[in-house]
């Protein structure tokens, strides 16, 4: 792997090893290797492939490595590479069922939510996007055995089967878009990317009440799931569990 310089040691230095952070054009998706075993969880905006292939390659994997594609959620910014990649990996897809009408693009939004529609429109026939079926199902709670162990933490808001993967052995949640966390702004996303936003305040206190230690959503300056966490807390300082 190449040197990484002073500066992005610090940024990273509360980054658990075997997360490996895939930086794209609208936010991250994220490999998580463990000893000879490694999983994508989301797959970046249409175009990241060779990011994606580069950083296996970097680790002594390729493609078919991957044993399973973990999903937040359907967006397309989660789920740009997911067709190509299985087609490359044979790979299966874990995700809730009700992402596969986001996959498919054919999910009926309404009011505000109507712009996220449109939005993803534009950007599937821009890039000739395909759409891939759900190969399992994930519930609330399930335990996969992926990382080390992950379960699932039903979060929607941002969708109706928007989740969180939680690893207890590093007390860990993999946040999805249930926030974005910047320098400049910590924030739930803006209410024309929610599909079902009256879910957003029970997930949140479902995150507060779980109080994982380190937090890394999809959306971030830094790859510090430390940071992360404590700038949750303070979005979230007002609520009661």
């Amino acid at each position: 792997m190449q040197e990484i310089d002073s500066e992005e040691r610090v940024k990273s230095r509360h980054m658990i090893p075997g997360i490996y952070p895939i930086r794209g054009l609208l936010g991250s998706c994220h490999l998580l290797v463990d000893d000879d075993e490694v999983v994508l969880l989301d797959t970046g905006m249409i175009g990241e492939i060779p990011r994606i292939e580069k950083l296996l390659h970097e680790h002594g994997f390729d493609l078919q490595s991957l044993r399973a594609i973990l999903l937040t959620h359907g967006h397309l910014d989660h789920v740009g590479n997911l067709t190509k990649l299985v087609e490359l990996s044979g790979a299966p897809v874990y995700a809730h069922q009700g992402e596969q009408a986001h996959i498919d693009g054919r999910f009926p939004y309404q009011s505000w939510s109507r712009g996220c529609g449109w939005m993803e429109a534009i950007g599937r026939g821009a890039f000739h996007y395909r759409s891939t079926p759900i190969t399992h199902f994930l519930k609330d709670e399930d335990e996969l055995p992926f990382w080390g162990g992950l379960k699932v933490k039903h979060l929607p808001g941002h969708t109706e089967g928007h989740c969180g993967f939680y690893s207890t052995r590093h007390n860990l949640l993999f946040s999805g878009d249930l926030f974005a966390s910047y320098w400049f702004n910590t924030h739930q996303p803006p209410p024309f990317l929610n599909s079902c936003p009256d879910q957003f305040l029970s997930s949140l206190r479902r995150v507060l009440a779980l109080n994982p230690s380190l937090i890394l959503p999809n959306h971030y300056d830094h790859p510090d799931p430390q940071l992360h966490a404590d700038r949750f807390r303070k979005l979230t300082r007002h609520l009661t569990i």
